[in-house]
C-alpha cells in the first residue's frame, strides 16, 4: 500500500501552525517504509486561505500530521481528501516512525485564534 503523508515543517521540526511552515515535509511510504522524501515549499498566506489544499491533492496526499490549525483549514484538507491527525509535535523523523508504528492519534483540538491571519478577509 503506498501512502504520501505531509507534515508542516521548520527546522526540522512539526511547526505548530500549519498554515504558517516554513515547507511541508512529504513522506512517501510504501508497504509501511518511508521510501523517499520531498519537500513543498508553503505558499503565501494562512493554511485556509491558500491553495494548499489542492497541491497536496495534486501530488497524491491523503494524511496530514499536524501540530494544530483552525476548523477552516481543517474543512479544506478534509474536502480534498486529506485526513488530519493533530497534536502533532517534535522532530518530523521521529513522527513519521511513531505514525508507521500506529502510535498516534488526533488530538481533536483546533486551534480557535491566530495571530497574522485575517480569517474574516475575503
Amino acid at each position: 500500500m503506498n501512502t504520501k503523508v505531509a507534515v508542516p515543517t521548520r527546522n526540522g521540526q512539526v511547526d505548530d501552525h500549519f498554515g504558517h511552515c516554513e515547507f511541508y515535509t512529504i513522506f512517501n511510504i510504501v508497504n509501511g517504509k518511508v521510501q523517499n522524501e520531498e519537500i513543498l515549499k508553503s505558499p503565501e498566506g494562512c493554511g485556509c486561505k491558500s491553495n494548499i489544499g489542492s497541491i497536496l491533492a495534486g501530488m497524491s496526499v491523503t494524511v496530514m500530521l499536524a501540530g494544530n490549525m483552525g476548523m477552516g483549514a481543517l474543512g479544506v484538507l478534509n474536502h480534498f481528501g486529506i485526513e488530519v491527525i493533530r497534536g502533532c509535535s517534535g522532530n518530523v523523523h521521529n513522527l513519521i516512525q511513531a505514525y508507521l508504528e500506529e502510535s498516534i492519534t488526533d488530538s481533536g483540538q483546533s486551534c480557535h485564534s491566530h495571530e497574522n491571519c485575517d480569517h474574516n478577509q475575503k
